[in-house]
């Protein structure tokens, strides 16, 4: 799979998207550290990357621009930690098959992950 995981989240888990086998960029790799979100978007479904991220904006521009070629991973709610990403990143893996991620909205809270079809 294919991901862009957005600045308010760590590079250290687009390497370990990486080193999982999966295509994952880090946003300040690729020249979007200070890019609007609409950008960050843009460049996501040019590319087929789903979006992982911790900026509830991405629910409304997925909504808003009615988004289906890609998908959203956003952890809500909550300050996370790399390793506390990691596992529900590996929980949620567990849980959805690969190609449903292209086509959800996932949202990642403390206490529960909940899954959601596009367009929203």
């Amino acid at each position: 799979m294919k991901f862009l995981v957005d600045m308010p989240l760590s590079p250290n888990l687009a390497r370990w998207l990486s080193q999982q086998g999966h295509d994952a960029l880090h946003a300040s790799q690729i020249g979007l550290s200070s890019a609007p979100d609409n950008e960050i978007l843009k460049r996501a479904v040019q590319e087929n990357r789903i979006v992982v991220t911790a900026d509830l904006d991405f629910t409304r521009l997925f909504a808003l621009l009615r988004i289906e070629e890609t998908g959203l991973i956003l952890f809500r709610g909550a300050n996370f930690n790399e390793r506390e990403c990691i596992e529900r990143l590996e929980r949620v893996f567990e849980l959805t098959p690969n190609q449903n991620l292209y086509k959800s909205v996932v949202v990642i809270e403390k206490g529960r992950i909940r899954l959601r079809n596009l367009p929203i």
